[in-house]
């Protein structure tokens, strides 16, 4: 995937596969339902980011490195997910969504999710 920006921004529909947050994809028929796919990943945290991100809560502002990790994360969870769509003959991934939980207290879980679909435009 290509990253659109230093914290991510995938755009999956470069290559051609459609994945969308809506039932419905606009100038596209849904042809097929596959059904549901995810991808799944777990970053640990790293002690000296979690000491710095501490000062800089207490000081206020964005906390970058977060951010970031946050953003690579989700760019794999959405590639690992895409993959998984394809390998069930989709093309493309409706109702996506993202999910995003503490890995007790040892790392952030980030999960993309939706129905795989078989679309085709509309001419």
């Amino acid at each position: 995937m290509d990253y659109v920006g230093e914290f991510g921004g995938a755009n999956p529909t470069a290559s051609g596969f459609v994945v969308t947050t809506t039932e419905n994809v606009p100038g596209y028929e849904v042809l097929e339902t596959h059904g549901e796919v995810f991808g799944l990943t777990v970053r640990s945290r790293n002690m000296f980011s979690d000491i710095g991100s501490g000062f800089k809560s207490i000081l206020g502002g964005e906390l970058k490195g977060l951010s970031k990790a946050l953003a690579v994360s989700r760019e794999e969870a959405l590639t690992r997910m895409v993959d998984q769509a394809k390998s069930l003959g989709a093309n493309g991934v409706v109702m996506m969504r993202f999910d995003v939980s503490d890995a007790r207290d040892m790392g952030t879980e980030v999960c993309a999710y939706g129905t795989a679909v078989t679309v085709r435009k509309l001419t």
